[in-house]
């Protein structure tokens, strides 16, 4: 079942007020278990946990900054 435009645009803002915020707790969390390690790792382990987090949730933000294709004007 494929979203509509509308439905992705508010997946999206759930997705980057409410899920973004506790994956960055649980990213701290994860460096702060390891026992802060040297800061060049620790900066591998926030990219790597930075852009993983987008990965299952492309599909969602997928044009959502662009005009809705829904509207049919003209």
């Amino acid at each position: 079942m494929a979203l509509g435009y509308k439905a992705r645009r508010r997946w999206s803002l759930v997705i980057l007020l409410i899920g973004l915020p506790l994956y960055i707790v649980l990213a701290v969390s994860v460096v702060s278990w390891l026992g802060r390690p040297p800061i060049l790792v620790e900066l591998l382990v926030y990219v790597v946990l930075g852009l993983l987090w987008a990965l299952p949730f492309k599909f969602v933000f997928r044009g959502v900054g662009k005009e809705n294709p829904d509207d049919s004007q003209g």
